[in-house]
């Protein structure tokens, strides 16, 4: 199936792990869509092979900006009526603390959006989403065919 139809599918019937399983990174890292909520919400459950520091345990610093990168590009897919995959042109994360081994949760949000490129935020959290472990920030191309 195309990237077009499954986007439209996918907003048409919010499952959005349809979308998260068609992209095998996503599976490598084991995200999942919440099906709990009304908008996007990536679920990634701990499992050892995550933690890279060993010695807290705290999970691997790229896993976290796996995570945060992933949320804001399958948003943005679930969202907007993309003919392609969203681009990233630049990320920026915060760690603001180490993330533990329990489950984790990310959201994103479109701060700005234009034809061609989309600026958003993204956070990651534990047990309480008023107080996140990274943050990033990134700029993303969207493609000159969809529609604003």
């Amino acid at each position: 199936m195309s990237l077009r139809k499954l986007g439209a599918e996918v907003r048409k019937s919010r499952d959005w792990q349809a979308l998260i399983d068609a992209v095998p990174y996503a599976g490598y890292l084991g995200l999942q869509a919440d099906p709990d909520l009304a908008g996007f919400r990536c679920r990634l459950p701990f499992t050892a092979q995550l933690v890279g520091n060993q010695q807290l345990p705290a999970l691997h610093g790229g896993l976290v900006a796996g995570l945060l990168e992933a949320t804001a590009l399958f948003h943005l897919m679930a969202e907007r009526e993309c003919l392609e995959l969203p681009r990233p042109i630049d990320f920026t994360i915060d760690y603001l603390r180490s993330a533990g081994p329990r489950t984790s949760y990310a959201r994103c949000e479109i701060v700005k959006l234009g034809r061609r490129i989309c600026n958003v935020r993204a956070k990651a959290w534990q047990d309480d989403e008023t107080r996140p472990f990274a943050i990033a920030r990134g700029n993303v191309m969207v493609g000159s065919d969809s529609p604003p």
